[in-house]
């Protein structure tokens, strides 16, 4: 008798948001936040485009997100939020899980 395998344990990702210098929020996802933001704040190719030339930077937001596509879906939602509601995420005033987000299926009927 063989021994059974290790469950397969999927990787958990992270949303994270960085504010510039100027106040505007960045949103993105990783497996890694430290490193990550590391590689924001180097301000070389392996930093946002987005965020290059904008530091000092600050980390200001982090939450476990789920599997890959959790975390792609969370950030996709978190992107649509009007600032003040990504400053209560923030702040801690309202909850990832209030965002309700939807399943999209790429089944066709």
């Amino acid at each position: 008798m063989q021994p059974e395998a290790p469950p397969v344990v999927e990787a958990v990702w992270y949303i994270y948001m960085v504010e510039q210098a100027s106040g505007k929020l960045y949103t993105g996802i990783t497996l890694d936040v430290a490193r990550r933001f590391a590689e924001h704040q180097a301000n070389n190719q392996r930093s946002a485009k987005a965020l290059r030339g904008k530091g000092p930077l600050k980390l200001v937001f982090s939450q476990p997100a789920g599997n890959h596509r959790q975390a792609l879906q969370l950030e996709y939602q978190v992107k649509k939020l009007p600032r003040y509601k990504k400053l209560a995420l923030i702040t801690g005033k309202t909850c990832i899980s209030s965002l309700h987000i939807k399943e999209h299926s790429s089944k066709s009927t």
